[in-house]
């Protein structure tokens, strides 16, 4: 079992270098990778905690954090597809894996809030086409070396693109959700499955939906990773929305409950817990991410 940790990218921190420390901070204390959110304005419950305070960019966090870190795997959880040019997501993301010596792994998913796609410009509805569409040519920049893609939206071919991913044959993709759009997504283009709160009886019960579904596609689910986000309550907080959707946590002030339910997920076959930690209080996120590396992390090595 691998554990990881969310960065407060997203939680009002007003000096960044204070957000970018928890990076090599949760690898000198063990966690096995760092993760970041995206959104591009405070808007909706983000708006009821934040107001105008700082929300950084994900992968301007990922990257700092790739050159002041050496191991933990960089995540995003989630990237919403439809929000970025495809093309240019994947030269960042295949640069940003050959800076890291091969440590990215991007959560992706379809996205839910219309105020952000109204506000860019960007038709809601197809989004998840629009989404699998950007996994298949991503996944065709990376792994041909003269890549070619006809859709709707992109056109190209004769070309080289370049870098490519360290990681063969590619960035892992893990996909985001648990609506059974989502669910299909992850068992036909997946890598892996990332769902962000579910219980342990919920995921059991997803995966093997999505077992079923690569299954009828050709493909081996258990050639995907396991993995997913579930928000640890830090002592001292008390965030107005649980993050992202979470609705299922832990209780942060007893260690041996953590551990509990980190291996409740170990015995559904989840493979990797990615702890949310909502808060943009340094001092008790710092404590509570010692607690972890102290109590809780060396109990899965």
């Amino acid at each position: 079992m691998k554990v990881g940790i969310t960065m407060p990218n997203s939680w009002g921190i007003e000096d960044p270098q204070q957000a970018l420390a928890f990076g090599p901070l949760a690898e000198n204390l063990g966690f096995d990778s760092v993760w970041v959110m995206e959104h591009v304005f405070n808007t909706g419950f983000i708006k009821e905690r934040l107001q105008d305070r700082h929300y950084y960019h994900p992968l301007a966090t990922l990257t700092y954090m790739a050159a002041t870190t050496k191991k933990v795997q960089l995540g995003t959880s989630v990237l919403v597809l439809p929000y970025h040019n495809a093309i240019q997501l994947a030269k960042f993301a295949a640069t940003l894996d050959q800076m890291s010596a091969g440590r990215l792994v991007l959560g992706v998913g379809a996205g839910a809030l219309q105020v952000e796609f109204e506000a860019l410009g960007i038709p809601m509805k197809g989004r998840g086409a629009w989404t699998n569409d950007c996994i298949r040519m991503m996944k065709e920049l990376w792994t041909n070396p003269m890549p070619s893609h006809q859709s709707r939206r992109w056109n190209f071919s004769d070309n080289y693109f370049s870098p490519k991913p360290v990681q063969k044959p590619h960035v892992p993709l893990w996909v985001g959700g648990s609506s059974p759009a989502a669910l299909r997504r992850a068992a036909t283009l997946g890598d892996g499955w990332h769902p962000s709160g579910a219980s342990p009886e919920e995921y059991s019960i997803g995966w093997r939906e999505i077992g079923e579904l690569a299954a009828a596609a050709g493909r081996d689910a258990n050639q995907m990773n396991r993995s997913v986000r579930i928000e640890v309550d830090v002592p001292g907080d008390d965030s107005v929305r649980r993050a992202e959707g979470q609705r299922t946590s832990l209780p942060g002030d007893d260690p041996g409950r953590i551990a509990a339910g980190i291996k409740a997920y170990e015995d559904v076959g989840v493979e990797h817990v990615i702890l949310s930690t909502n808060t943009g209080n340094v001092a008790n996120l710092t404590r509570q991410m010692e607690v972890i590396g102290r109590d809780v992390i060396p109990q899965f090595n």
